[in-house]
Order: structure tokens, then C-alpha cells, then sequence
């Protein structure tokens, strides 16, 4: 059995805590109304939840997933690059997940925000409507259409390391390219050079298209892909940097 390296180890107790906490305090509602990522316009949105989400998870099977794959191939990513490296590319993911998955958030939610805006109400009577579920009178049906568009994404909020465990596995990847890998629904081994590119471009079909293939619906697939790019572009580049195994560390 594969044993487990000490960044790897620390980042699943983390994970682990959060998630008791999540359990026992305030019913799940408190942890998650302060550490789950919201939308930047939502007024439940603060600065510290860009890093505190990476460590909450919505169940019991989310969280056991993610660790076991933070196990899988986080201790050889980490006992390859070492443990400063590998934190750098596991918040670095991180971050680039939440860039990529709010970047596409405003992508949608801009134009009906700015049809609402044009169309005569205040930018506080948006927020309140969509933070109360509940509209002002003399609503017009195209501004309640505009309103419905913008009201999932409003309230909609993130949690889980997907996104870091994404860039973890990307570098994987990239170290083993000949590594056998399957999923555990379809058990066939497929060379990591295409299982991953794959899991990738699943995960930009569904978050383009709400099409989801292996996981929950309500899955941010932007995010994963985020994590993803954002670890490739950091392995490319110490790789093309790297003069010998020691500049890793």
C-alpha cells in the first residue's frame, strides 16, 4: 500500500475537519454561509472564501472521493516535486478553478444583469429580488425572464477541492504518461496521456452544454477544467525550466 506523504496527509485532515464541522455546527447552514465560495455580487460573498471553499465539501461521497483521489496521486506528485512545489500547484488549481468557473459565471450573468440595469431598476432592487426570491411591483415579463436567468447563478455556490485535485492529477499525468488509470464505473485501463485529456474535455462539453456524463449535475465543471489548465500551464512550465531533477525542489 501506497504510503501517504505529509502535505498530502495535513490537506486531508483539513478537509476531514471542515467537513465535521460542517456536520456539527449550525445545522451545515453557519460553515457554509461563511467558508462555501458565493457569487462576488451576492451580499453573502466574502474575500476569505476563496481558499476556505477548497476545503468544504457537500456530503459524504463527495468528500471520500476527492481524498481518496488527494491520496491517489497526491503523495506521488509530492514525493516527486516535494512539498513546497506541490502545495504551490495544489492552491494554485485551486485558484485557477475559481477564476475560470466566476469568469464564466459573469459571462452568463452580465447580459440579462445589464438588461435589468438599462431597463430601469437599481442595481440594490436586483439584489434584493434575487437574494429574497421575490419581485417589486410593476415587474415587466422580460425583466422576469432576465431575472430568472441571473437567479441560479446569483445564489449558486461552490465547494470541494475538485479543482486542486484537477491541476494534482494534470501533473500526474504529465510525470507518468504511461500510467494505466480507469474509473471506477467504467473498468477499463487507459493511458493517462488520453484517460485525462479526456476527463477534460468531458468537463468542457458539460460545462458548456449542462450535459453531464459521470458526475452530479450541479457539478462546476468550469471549475475542474480551471484547476486542470491551471496545473498544466505551471508543470509545462518547471519542466521547460528544468535542468535536472533537483531544480524540482
Amino acid at each position: 500500500m501506497m504510503r501517504i506523504s505529509e502535505t498530502v496527509k495535513h490537506l486531508i485532515i483539513i478537509n476531514v475537519l471542515m467537513f465535521i464541522g460542517t456536520l456539527s455546527i449550525g445545522n451545515g447552514t453557519l460553515f457554509y454561509d461563511l467558508f462555501a465560495l458565493h457569487f462576488p455580487k451576492n451580499p453573502t460573498f466574502e474575500y476569505w472564501q476563496i481558499i476556505t471553499h477548497m476545503f468544504m465539501h457537500g456530503g459524504v461521497t463527495h468528500i471520500l472521493f476527492n481524498m481518496f483521489a488527494l491520496w491517489m496521486f497526491g503523495t506521488p506528485v509530492e514525493q516527486y516535486l516535494g512539498s513546497k512545489k506541490f502545495l504551490f500547484i495544489y492552491l494554485s488549481a485551486g485558484l485557477g478553478a475559481v477564476a475560470l468557473q466566476v469568469g464564466y459565471y459573469y459571462f452568463n450573468f452580465l447580459p440579462s444583469y445589464t438588461n435589468l440595469i438599462e431597463s430601469g431598476i437599481s442595481a440594490d432592487e436586483i439584489t434584493h429580488m434575487l437574494s429574497n426570491n421575490e419581485v417589486i411591483k410593476g415587474i415587466t415579463q422580460a425583466q422576469f425572464a432576465n431575472l430568472q436567468n441571473i437567479f441560479p447563478i446569483f445564489n449558486a455556490t461552490m465547494v470541494g477541492a475538485s479543482g486542486c485535485i484537477m491541476g494534482i492529477l494534470v501533473a500526474f499525468g504529465m510525470m507518468n504518461p504511461e500510467a494505466k488509470l480507469m474509473m471506477i464505473f467504467l473498468p477499463i485501463p487507459i493511458k493517462a496521456k488520453y484517460f485525462i485529456p479526456g476527463i477534460i474535455i468531458l468537463d468542457l462539453i458539460s460545462g458548456v452544454t449542462g450535459q453531464s456524463f459521470f458526475s452530479p449535475s450541479n457539478t462546476a465543471y468550469m471549475a475542474h477544467v480551471g484547476g486542470a489548465l491551471t496545473g498544466f500551464i505551471i508543470m509545462w512550465y518547471w519542466k521547460k525550466n528544468q535542468f535536472n531533477k533537483n531544480r524540482w525542489y
